[in-house]
């Protein structure tokens, strides 16, 4: 029976060589595609789901209400953590962790810049992250050890060597001991870090400052594990108040803490007015499961349209098959069976096509994403997902087929292709419809990219670039500086407290004249040590930049943006005094906004704060006169000469900037990827179906030949019904499309207008493609001899 079975099945596959292996092509191509999809969904979904104590695993978030609106975020004071495990019973362990922070590694002669963190020494006993050597309990009980991940641990001391009990100095100051070796970060966790150093080593490492007991200092992250059992509404209640209880001004305001679980920090974090909201990346994960279903469906449409459409050549297969006694369901399983067959060729071409893109793929989205062929669990999944596809492909040939009736079969009267309504028609439309949404939706993400890339940034980032502290930089500041200009690498340089596209700080509270005692106004705060505007170009609407050279009264000068001068209601701002952080600044000049987070938003209120402040980062406008590469070599030559032990790492301001639309960037590729893959498998199943309609009204074409009827208006008359499958399409997805895209679009509050050209356009490009697709089964019907097909008449 079942030699039979795969004889019968390959015969009709090797009768129909290329429709077969178009059929094949289209549906690998959707299963590939879904694949790929599914894996990024797998990395996505499962982001930290690998503790094993995830389910008590929670971070600490602030919930205020300020300028009329409940704002929420994870930065909370250093001392919550160590007060949450001594005051609330229901906490087994609480820890905390830094922003993360590159270090100078020192071993031997190797110098080697890492990222990572200070934590609480429990940090590792709360989070799974595997250890490969060392305990988890011991690892970070003394101020100076230090783990470090396996990929570190082969930079600095090859990869053959023993880790553990070797000696670092860590920027170029003290020394430590590794004491564990962690196995490399799985790409789908938060955490991002190299080594990790003991909170209580926080002031025996430069760079970072004194730690605090501040409840007003909101500058690191606190995790907490709950003890097994315990009432998490216990738990919730005494966090909501526990900031409240320490810090007088936080009681005034209403301040509310609560605990937000790991299972919903990576996809759920999206929080609007204090709550979280439906938006996030969840968002993502949903549309592109979505995509993923409708593109493996459509292959399974073309896979039933195109086996239909040669259904003439086995009709009478199964007419002498009924005829001779085979029963309905003998030809079903028949008929699913091959449609199996099908899908296991396509499956294993699928998972060739995979392997050959899952590179560019992982590129793409900064994933590492792989197929796990060690996994059984994989195969079965794989096995299951190709039979699902088989019999998803082949339900409707295999019931379609085997319903034919023998008498009407043998004469050759079965079929009824010029029906107002059939079910392969409702098919192509439904792939149209889809394709053209995505298309829609495709060029709407890339105005809204552009709309956004256009925007007035406020400052020049042409030849500009930042450096970090590191080392000596900021003790050698000032002869660098000098060096940096009297060579004609640079013509501006200053220092700052962060990069000119990121936000480092914010606070409120600070106090002017005439200031609403009510204002919770919540201000960006900058630093500069002065020449920002030359350094930026920065533009002034009054008064000037800060020069405490110049003017000795300026190191505690400041500048404020637009946004600020209309939150103070000043009417001659230059020269008003503004208290923050326990010092009296004055105004010396009011600048226009520039954009210091996302090109998306509003600008916000901003202070820059004069040279009394503290400072992170220098900012170096190269000279035009020389080349950028010539320019760089001068100024590493000038780095290495005063912070040797340091490499010269600096970035590119414009190149900074071009990252922040990088999510939207990467959502357009995708969705104009997924949308043209779309476009090729529904043209495969008009394809398909031209086929069958060409075959269906071969005679009638025969006929109108013999009557006169010319090659055009036989292709026009063979064309307009594939016309009117895209034009109803149109019809069905514009209305699709604006909602999902409205609703996308009002998450930005700068956004464009979507323009009903966007809806034209589309349909014109999706019109074009299908009638090119139909024209060779049409011109060709058109260009037959009538002779041929009249002959049996």
């Amino acid at each position: 029976m079942f030699k039979n079975f795969f004889k019968v099945a390959f015969r009709n596959l090797w009768r129909s060589k290329g429709f077969s292996a178009i059929n094949i092509i289209g549906l690998a191509i959707g299963m590939a595609s879904a694949i790929i999809i599914l894996l990024w969904i797998e990395n996505e979904v499962g982001f930290d789901q690998f503790h094993e104590k995830k389910s008590r695993i929670y971070q600490v978030w602030n919930r205020v209400k300020r300028e009329g609106i409940i704002n929420s975020w994870n930065n909370t004071p250093k001392i919550l953590a160590p007060t949450l495990e001594k005051d609330l019973p229901e906490v087994e362990q609480a820890a905390r962790v830094n922003y993360t922070t590159s270090f100078l590694f020192g071993f031997g002669d190797k110098k080697i810049m890492a990222p990572g963190n200070l934590v609480d020494s429990n940090f590792l006993q709360i989070f799974s992250f595997p250890l490969l050597e060392g305990n988890p309990k011991t690892v970070l009980s003394d101020l100076h050890n230090v783990v470090i991940t396996r990929q570190l641990a082969i930079k600095l001391f090859g990869k053959d060597e023993d880790a553990i009990g070797k000696v670092v100095k860590i920027a170029d100051k003290e020394n430590f001991t590794v004491t564990g070796v962690l196995k490399d970060l799985p790409n789908n966790t938060q955490f991002s870090f190299e080594y990790l150093l003991s909170w209580s080593a926080w002031n025996h490492v430069p760079a970072l400052g004194p730690d605090d007991t501040d409840w007003g200092n909101n500058s690191t992250q606190t995790y907490v594990l709950l003890k097994a059992n315990t009432s998490f509404a216990s738990a919730e209640s005494k966090v909501k108040i526990i900031k409240q209880r320490y810090d007088d001004e936080a009681k005034k305001m209403g301040w509310q803490m609560f605990l937000y679980p790991i299972s919903r920090w990576h996809l759920y974090s999206n929080f609007e007015n204090g709550y979280e909201t439906n938006g996030g990346r969840i968002t993502f994960v949903r549309l592109f499961a979505i995509i993923a279903a409708f593109i493996l469906l459509i292959a399974c449409i073309n896979f039933m349209n195109l086996s239909t459409a040669k259904s003439e050549k086995r009709a009478k297969e199964v007419g002498i098959r009924k005829v001779i006694g085979q029963r309905k369901i003998s030809l079903i399983s028949q008929f699913i069976g091959e449609s199996i067959l099908f899908a296991f060729i396509a499956g294993i071409i699928a998972i060739v096509i995979v392997q050959f893109f899952l590179p560019a793929f992982n590129q793409l989205t900064h994933k590492q994403l792989l197929i796990p062929v060690s996994n059984i669990y994989f195969w079965m999944v794989a096995l299951g997902f190709v039979i699902f596809t088989g019999i998803l492909a082949g339900s409707y040939p295999a019931f379609f087929l085997s319903s034919f009736q023998p008498v009407k079969v043998l004469k050759g009267s079965f079929q009824k292709a010029n029906s107002l309504v059939t079910p392969r028609k409702i098919l192509v439309v439904f792939q149209f419809t889809f394709a053209i949404t995505l298309i829609i939706c495709t060029i709407i993400v890339k105005q809204q990219i552009n709309y956004a890339k256009n925007r007035q940034i406020g400052y020049n980032k042409t030849n500009l670039i930042y450096h970090f502290f590191t080392g000596d930089i900021g003790k050698n500041y000032g002869l660098i500086k000098n060096e940096l200009l009297s060579s004609g690498a640079a013509i501006a340089v200053t220092k700052t407290s962060a990069p000119l596209t990121e936000n480092w700080s914010d606070g409120w509270g600070q106090e002017w004249e005439g200031k609403d005692p009510n204002d919770k106004t919540d201000f960006r705060e900058y630093n500069e040590d002065g020449g920002l505007g030359a350094v930026a170009g920065l533009q002034f609407i009054s008064g000037r930049d800060i020069d405490a050279q110049k003017y000795l009264t300026d190191s505690s000068a400041m500048i404020i943006n637009e946004s600020a001068l209309k939150a103070m209601r000043f009417k001659n701002p230059i020269g008003q005094v503004v208290k923050s952080n326990g010092q009296q600044w004055h105004v010396v000049g009011v600048i226009r906004d520039f954009i210091l987070e996302s090109p998306y938003e509003p600008t916000k209120p901003m202070l820059i704060y004069g040279p009394k402040a503290w400072f992170m980062n220098m900012q170096i406008k190269l000279s035009s006169k020389n080349s950028t590469s010539q320019n760089l070599k001068t100024a590493e030559s000038i780095f290495k000469k005063y912070n040797p032990e340091y490499p010269f790492e600096y970035k590119f301001v414009d190149e900074a900037y071009r990252e922040k639309f990088e999510d939207e960037n990467r959502t357009e590729i995708l969705a104009s990827l997924f949308a043209g893959l779309t476009i090729l498998i529904s043209c495969l199943g008009l394809f398909g179906l031209a086929t069958y309609m060409a075959e269906a009204r071969i005679k009638e074409i025969g006929v109108r030949k013999v009557l006169g009827a010319s090659v055009m208006g036989i292709t026009t008359l063979l064309s307009k019904d594939f016309a009117k499958f895209v034009i109803i399409a149109i019809i069905l997805a514009s209305p699709i499309a604006w909602f999902a895209m409205d609703k996308w679009l009002n998450s930005y509050a700068y956004r464009i207008n979507i323009s009903w050209l966007v809806f034209t356009l589309s349909g014109l490009v999706t019109l074009v493609i299908a009638l090119l697709t139909v024209s060779y089964h049409a011109i060709k019907a058109a260009i037959a001899n009538p002779v041929k097909s009249l002959r049996s008449e």
